[in-house]
């Protein structure tokens, strides 16, 4: 098992990554402030996990609160956020009690809001199932649900006390899942860290296989990057808004194709290459370093091309960013690869013209 750590002085927490680790309830114990907890899963992972996990912490005395919420994206909402609400007050968890999340990123995001807004702040541990929420949206207390305008619009920052990442989790993850959560693992090279993208281009079929090891090492290396952002920039201030490379348009896409029917990291690939394309109209990247990441997404199985919605269509729901400012639209691109910074430079006219370039009907 390794342990990173998430620097913010009292709330300070620790990253545990390792196989079969689900099953040891001992991990969890001490970060238990009474013998009451909630686990919010959904109709996919509790069959796989929720009686391996809960059953160890049960036989240590804990009484738990089972919340089953739907699966997918289209779901990540107030009437399901509610629905948390409803069995924490029915089951008269208290502000000590622990709330759970034991699922993937949109487990992650609704149970970390309601924790943050349940008698205003609840204790809140993240257990995440799948690739993208093990490298990412576990740590660093983004929480948030969807609007049908856009997405992640609606949140709170709430750090967990405790991140368990169990890699063996991910050998139940469908392929699609898998792959969408490279996306969010190749950003980190993109954006920050050229010599783990080199070491993404040797190894990527190692990943695909679902080596351990390697599975491993890049769960660490990514949540590593993720936490120095957090120390450095809690609250998405200036540089952790680095790490949404590719999620601007992303996230259009997500919202105007509806949620649900694009991965997350499929979106984000794609959003990825848009913003790419854009960067070499600047002139900050060549067309060498486009194709270089463009090779590297195909080989791992994510679209490189988004869908046509059309560029006024793309930017009217990109003005809903969270980057937005003063009216503003500010992107996250490349002045070269390993380095990302976030700029307004680009015309909406530029913009247009990298989004037609980079979807397709097909």
């Amino acid at each position: 098992m390794e342990t990173l750590t998430v620097a913010l002085g009292s709330r300070e927490y620790p990253i545990l990554v390792g196989q079969g680790i689900l099953e040891n309830g001992g991990l969890l114990l001490p970060f238990l402030r009474s013998p009451k907890i909630a686990i919010v899963t959904n109709t996919t992972v509790a069959p796989l996990y929720l009686e391996r996990f809960s059953t160890p912490l049960r036989n240590a005395g804990i009484d738990i609160a089972e919340i089953i919420l739907p699966d997918g994206e289209q779901h990540k909402n107030w009437q399901t956020l509610n629905t948390i609400f409803d069995v924490l007050l029915e089951r008269r968890c208290e502000r000590s009690s622990t709330l759970i999340g034991l699922g993937g990123g949109v487990i992650g995001d609704m149970a970390g809001f309601a924790a943050a807004c349940y008698q205003r702040g609840m204790p809140f541990i993240q257990v995440p199932t799948t690739l993208l929420s093990q490298v990412d949206s576990s740590v660093g207390g983004k929480t948030a649900i969807n609007h049908p305008l856009g997405k992640n619009m609606i949140g709170a920052f709430y750090q967990p006390k405790l991140v368990l990442a169990d890699t063996d989790c991910l050998n139940t993850l469908p392929d699609r899942e898998l792959l969408a959560g490279l996306a969010e693992v190749i950003k980190y090279g993109l954006i920050r860290d050229l010599p783990f993208l080199v070491w993404l281009e040797a190894n990527l079929e190692r990943l695909l296989e679902r080596e351990p090891r390697a599975l491993e090492y890049a769960i660490c290396r990514s949540c590593a990057n993720k936490a120095e952002v957090v120390v450095a920039d809690e609250h998405e201030r200036g540089e952790r808004a680095l790490l949404n490379l590719g999620h601007t348009f992303g996230h259009a896409i997500e919202t105007g194709m509806g949620y649900g029917k694009w991965l997350h990291g499929e979106a984000v690939a794609a959003g990825t290459m848009m913003a790419a394309e854009l960067s070499r109209q600047l002139g900050w990247i060549d067309l060498d370093d486009l194709k270089r990441i463009e090779n590297l997404f195909e080989r791992a199985g994510l679209p490189v091309f988004g869908p046509a919605m059309g560029a006024d269509r793309y930017l009217e729901l990109m003005q809903h960013d969270k980057k937005v400012q003063d009216g503003k639209l500010r992107l996250v691109l490349l002045k070269q690869i390993g380095q990302a910074v976030v700029s307004d430079m680009a015309s909406p006219t530029e913009i247009g013209k990298a989004i037609t370039s980079r979807s397709t009907d097909v």
